[in-house]
C-alpha cells in the first residue's frame, strides 16, 4: 500500500465564484458560458438537477433556461484565476506537499498526519471560511483512489464533504457504486474496449492483470490498474516545469470594426501574456499575434492582409519600450492578419531580462506603424 494522498476539488467552481460576489444566486440554478457565450461550461447543483449538461448550446436552450429561471453568466477567467490562487494558498497552509493539478483541483501529501480525515475537515472549513469557495476532499493511498474518494465525498450527502478510503474494504465499497467511465482516465471511448474484454466495472478493472492491460492497451492504463490496487504510480508534482508557450486568447463578443479598439485589445492581451511570463520568472525570444475574422459569417466581407516578411516594415510592432525594440528585433510583436478575434501566444520562453514585476506600464507601449494602420483601415 502507498502513503496518504488527498484530492481537494472545488465544487462547481465557476458557478461558485459567481455566487461568491452575487449572494442572491444561492439556491438558484446557475450556469456559466464559454467564450462568446457559446455553450455551458459550468453548472450549479440546481442546474444539474434540471437536466442541463456540459456543452449545452446557449442559443438552442435559451427559451428553456429563461422558463426555468436559470441564471446565466458569461465566463470571467480573471476572477476564476484569482480565486483559484487564493484557494491554493490556503491549501499550502495545511501541508508542504502540494500539487496544483488544475484551476480547481489540487493533490496534497498527508503522510505523517495522525488523523488525515480530521485534518481534511479542518482544511475544508478553512477554505470555505477564508475564500468562500466550497470544496470536497477525498483521501486514500494513491492519486487514482483519492479521485474515487473525492467523487464519493461529492455524491454522498452524509460524508460532510470528506471521504477517507484507507483500506481495501472501504475502497471496494466505493468502487462498487461507480460506473467504469467514472474512473479517472477511463473515458467513453476506452470503456467499450475494456467491456469487450469482460472488464465492465471499476472492480473488474482493479482486479485485472496489469501486465495484460499494458499488452492490450498502454502503460498509462496499466498505471491506473496498479493505482486502483493500491500501488502508487503517480508522484506529486510539486515543481511545475517551465512553460514552453504562454497563450492569452480571447474572442470578442461582437464584431469589432474600429482600428483603435482592436489595437487596444491587442495591447491588453500582450500585457496579460507578459505578466504571466514574468510571474514565472521567464522571458521570450519570440512573440506572435494572431487575428482572424469570424469564420461563421460566410456572407460577410472578409479582409486579409498579406505581409511580405514577418519583420517587414508593413507589420505592426507592439513591445515594452523603444529601447527594447531597438535592442532585439526578435522580441517584437507582429500582426499577420486583420480580424475580430484576437489571440496572443508567446513561445520559446527562456529567462526574464526585464526583471519588471507586475503588468506592462501603459506608457511603454509603442504606437502602431503608419503603414500597418493604413492597411487595417483600408
Amino acid at each position: 500500500m502507498g502513503g496518504t494522498v488527498a484530492l481537494v476539488d472545488c465544487n462547481n467552481f465557476y458557478a461558485s465564484c459567481e455566487r461568491l460576489f452575487q449572494p442572491r444566486l444561492q439556491g438558484r440554478p446557475v450556469v456559466v458560458l464559454s467564450n462568446n457565450d457559446g455553450c455551458v461550461i459550468a453548472r450549479s447543483n440546481e442546474a444539474k438537477a434540471l437536466g442541463i449538461v456540459m456543452g449545452d448550446a446557449w442559443h438552442l436552450r435559451r427559451a428553456e433556461f429563461e422558463r426555468w429561471g436559470v441564471q446565466v453568466r458569461s465566463s470571467n477567467y480573471t476572477l476564476y484565476g484569482d480565486l483559484s490562487a487564493r484557494v491554493m494558498r490556503v491549501l499550502g497552509d495545511f501541508t508542504p506537499d502540494l500539487e496544483v493539478y488544475s484551476i480547481d483541483e489540487a493533490f496534497l501529501g498527508l503522510d505523517g498526519f495522525a488523523d488525515p480525515e480530521g485534518h481534511a475537515r479542518a482544511l475544508r472549513e478553512s477554505v470555505g471560511r477564508r475564500t468562500g469557495i466550497p470544496v470536497c476532499v477525498g483521501i486514500s493511498t494513491t492519486k487514482t483512489l483519492a479521485k474515487v474518494a473525492n467523487r464519493t465525498a461529492k455524491k454522498d450527502p452524509h460524508s460532510g464533504g470528506v471521504c477517507y478510503l484507507p483500506d481495501e474494504a472501504s475502497q471496494t465499497a466505493a468502487l462498487a457504486k461507480m460506473e467504469l467511465g467514472d474512473v479517472w482516465g477511463i473515458g467513453r471511448r476506452l470503456a467499450p474496449r475494456l467491456a469487450a474484454l469482460g472488464i465492465t466495472s471499476p472492480l473488474k478493472l482493479r482486479d485485472a492483470d496489469p501486465t495484460r492491460i499494458r499488452e492490450r492497451f498502454n502503460v498509462v492504463l496499466q498505471r491506473t490498474v496498479m493505482e486502483l490496487q493500491g500501488t502508487p504510480c503517480l508522484d506529486l508534482e510539486q515543481d511545475s516545469p517551465d512553460s514552453k508557450t504562454i497563450c492569452c486568447s480571447r474572442s470578442f463578443g461582437r464584431a469589432v470594426e474600429g482600428f483603435d479598439e482592436l489595437a487596444e485589445a491587442l495591447t491588453a492581451y500582450t500585457s496579460y501574456a507578459a505578466q504571466k511570463m514574468r510571474a514565472q520568472g521567464l522571458a521570450t525570444a519570440a512573440v506572435v499575434v494572431m487575428l482572424t475574422t469570424n469564420r461563421h459569417r460566410r456572407k460577410a466581407e472578409q479582409v486579409e492582409c498579406e505581409l511580405p516578411t514577418p519583420s517587414g516594415p508593413s507589420t505592426m510592432s507592439v513591445w515594452m519600450s523603444a529601447e527594447e525594440e531597438e535592442a532585439d528585433a526578435a522580441s517584437r510583436v507582429y500582426v499577420v492578419c486583420s480580424t475580430v478575434l484576437a489571440a496572443c501566444p508567446t513561445s520559446s520562453v527562456l529567462a526574464d531580462p526585464l526583471n519588471q514585476p507586475g503588468p506592462m506600464p501603459a506608457g511603454q507601449v509603442n504606437s502602431i506603424s503608419p503603414s500597418a494602420a493604413a492597411m487595417l483601415r483600408a
